[in-house]
């Protein structure tokens, strides 16, 4: 069965072409050892002028559909235009209480937890009725958002008039929200970053201060009050895209190098671990936590290097004779890389076989 992955695979010979007309898709679907009857074509407006809307689009961890949220979400018909009246605009992610299909399954953020866009839409090719909004410019919270604060709601929608949640409205999985709305949640999701909150971090290692500017050394500081009616544009900039992928990365790891097992913390909760991308944004990877790693200075700059990399089963690679035995004694005794709890913030094989494909000098 031809699925999303089948012709995503077709672009990793040169991530350039993903930014090619869908027709294009269509035609190197039609010449693929794949028949496939039915042409990957971009989902047209017809002659309607839709209006842009922001939305929050809904996906688990373990999903349903064939969601890769910094890349793809999936969707049946029924929210086609939904869907189509964000194109081009801005979405929230949220993930529900139930983390997968499972209805006897909790434990989910109940929480919004990233921001993205979405650049277009085509029609699944194996999936009748079914759907991809492709992403772009994902970028993850500094820490996830609850659906509502005290009695308050972030979505107007979501509150009856009693004041208590409007159950048949949560259960829609794509949902119109308002520029204001997507503004709220917008800096309730990156108050870290924007110098408003402390990052909370188990005990007892201390909160990281919060501090305004971005990088090591800041170099864009802002008015405090200026911040909200700037927040949408900083998130297109790479210093704030860099400093949010660092938080998130720190935070999924523990602020613990995976390869090392490090973890060093200086008084003002600084941490010593950097954030690595292991498909460079460079080269069409994305800010995401799975396309992250936290690695010590020096493992950064041999994993940038391609002097070590890491397997599937996250087992690490060493290129042969690259690396001298001083370093590889830094490297903990498993050989394995120390990945975070939760499933959905571990690295992604697609982007740990891109690496080992073009980087690892192995």
């Amino acid at each position: 069965m031809l699925t999303y992955s089948h012709f995503e695979a077709m672009f990793e010979v040169n991530p350039r072409q993903q930014e090619n007309t869908l027709l294009g898709c269509a035609a190197i679907l039609k010449t693929s050892c794949f028949h496939v009857h039915t042409n990957l074509v971009p989902v047209s407006n017809g002659n309607k002028s839709l209006t842009m809307s922001k939305a929050i689009l809904t996906t688990k961890v373990d999903p349903t559909y064939d969601d890769l949220p910094e890349q793809r979400y999936h969707f049946p018909r029924t929210y086609l235009r939904q869907v189509e009246a964000a194109r081009g605009d801005w979405i929230i992610y949220y993930e529900p209480r139930r983390p997968s299909g499972d209805l006897m399954k909790t434990g989910g953020k109940q929480a919004y937890f990233a921001t993205a866009r979405i650049t277009d839409i085509i029609e699944d090719p194996s999936k009748a009725d079914h759907f991809y909004a492709l992403i772009g410019d994902f970028l993850p919270f500094d820490h996830a958002v609850p659906f509502k604060e005290a009695d308050s709601y972030y979505e107007s929608g979501l509150r009856k008039d009693d004041g208590s949640t409007n159950k048949g409205a949560f259960g829609r999985a794509v949902r119109k929200i308002s520029d204001a709305e997507y503004d709220l949640i917008l800096a309730a999701g990156f108050a870290h970053v924007l110098g408003k909150r402390d990052r909370e971090r188990p005990a007892p290692d201390p909160d990281e201060e919060a501090r305004i500017g971005f990088g090591d050394n800041p170099q864009m500081p802002f008015e405090a009050d200026s911040v909200d009616r700037r927040i949408v544009s900083q998130v297109l900039q790479r210093p704030f895209r860099d400093r949010a992928f660092s938080v998130a990365i720190k935070s999924a790891y523990q602020d613990t190098c995976a390869v090392t097992g490090i973890k060093l913390i200086n008084g003002g909760g600084r941490s010593e671990v950097q954030a690595a991308h292991i498909r460079p944004v460079a080269d069409g990877g994305p800010d995401s936590v799975r396309n992250g790693l936290a690695l010590s200075g020096t493992v950064h700059w041999m994993f940038d290097r391609g002097l070590i990399s890491v397997d599937d089963d996250y087992s690490l690679l060493i290129a042969s004779g690259g690396v001298p035995d001083t370093v590889t004694r830094l490297i903990n005794p498993e050989r394995r890389l120390l990945v975070p709890a939760r499933a959905d913030e571990r690295p992604h094989s697609q982007f740990l076989q891109y690496h080992r494909r073009e980087k690892f000098k192995g």
